[in-house]
């Protein structure tokens, strides 16, 4: 009992005192928002065609630029990219995070809950499953140009989500919610596996293409729903820091500070299941921003507290997806790396330092 009172003691001085002085904590955040500023400013001047900050800056506020291709470089292609990538990795990091501290579970990701892979499976049916499974299934969603894939990823993360949604209102320990999440995605995982097994290799290809993720595919059109379904998720995350902080130290903690808990758990993870199924609709499954980012936080800010870690991973997030889009695409060369394979090379080291990091304490 006493080492139990000693460790919420000091999980709340952890809590109180992130910082030293909050005009540290404060500048920090500044910075951190610069980064992101600037990031998005590069993302739209450089690569293969090298636009002036002044033209791109002209171009944004309606100007004339010298060029007429630059314009149409600027709004059509870089702008939505830039757009996207800064919203998906803001949402990854976001979900990653609640994930974390809703299972507490430092390994946790915004996938754990198998949402992406009902997206995937989404996304096979139509790819893998031939025209007339694609059309019993999602009925015109095959056919809708640039929503095609998008449609049938949306659907099968959608269904997903709802049931997800509804196991969560009926179970009382969130390590159930995490089994049946986890079960969930082997299930749905099974299911490609055999259609990969039966498909043409054009179809696997096609397939395979999509799981390598990119923020290139997002349309303006696209992005009228892609922005909202991120905007209302990251408001609904935003709403739960005081929960989140709460479920720092257990759910029963939570509940002595009048913490509805079972409403609590929902809401956080129709926030994460919501932010992570938009994000894999629309740009395929990206890996490891959700568990790194919020790794990264801590370790920057030295805190838990969700009021510092939740803006900061908002921030770090997009900044490193736009980072690891520009990355991708090499300016100057004519072809572009899949955006995962970046993103791996970052998040698999953060992962082992974790890993290794947490080993350390236990034998402490």
């Amino acid at each position: 009992m006493r080492a139990s009172l000693s460790q919420a003691g000091q999980a709340e001085g952890r809590l109180a005192s992130p910082f030293p002085s909050l005009g540290i904590r404060r500048s920090a955040l500044l910075l951190l928002a610069g980064l992101a500023l600037g990031a998005f400013a590069l993302s739209l001047a450089l690569g293969p065609v090298f636009i002036p900050l002044d033209e791109v800056l002209r171009i944004l506020l309606g100007g004339q630029a010298s060029r007429e291709t630059w314009e149409t470089i600027v709004i059509s292609i870089r702008l939505p990219k830039a757009i996207t990538a800064l919203l998906a990795g803001a949402a990854l990091s976001i979900a990653g995070l609640q994930m974390q501290t809703l299972f507490r579970n430092p390994l946790a990701d915004p996938f754990i809950l198998g949402v992406s892979s009902g997206a995937s499976l989404g996304v096979a049916l139509v790819v893998l499953g031939g025209a007339s499974v694609s059309v019993s299934v999602f009925g015109r969603s095959a056919l809708l140009g640039d929503f095609g894939l998008a449609s049938a990823s949306s659907l099968g993360a959608a269904s997903v989500f709802i049931l997800i949604m509804a196991i969560a209102r009926r179970v009382q320990n969130v390590v159930t919610l995490l089994v049946l999440g986890l079960m969930i995605g082997y299930l749905t995982s099974a299911v490609v596996s055999l259609l990969i097994y039966f498909s043409l290799p054009e179809q696997v290809a096609a397939y395979v293409n999509w799981t390598f993720g990119s923020f290139g595919g997002v349309t303006w059109g696209q992005m009228q729903v892609f922005a909202p379904a991120l905007l209302v998720g990251l408001g609904i995350a935003l709403a739960s820091v005081k929960p989140l902080n709460a479920l720092l130290l257990g759910e029963g903690y939570a509940r002595s500070m009048g913490v509805n808990v079972r409403m609590a758990r929902w809401w956080i993870t129709a926030s994460a299941s919501l932010l992570a199924g938009a994000v894999t609709a629309f740009c395929g499954p990206i890996g490891f921003l959700g568990i790194a980012v919020p790794h990264l936080c801590r370790a920057l800010f030295s805190t838990s507290d969700h009021r510092i870690l939740m803006p900061s991973a908002i921030l770090l997030g997009g900044t490193l997806a736009i980072l690891f889009d520009f990355i991708s695409q090499m300016p100057g060369a004519r072809f572009a790396l899949p955006v995962n394979v970046i993103t791996s090379f970052v998040g698999a080291p953060i992962v082992l330092w974790v890993v290794l990091r947490r080993q350390s304490f236990v034998r402490v």
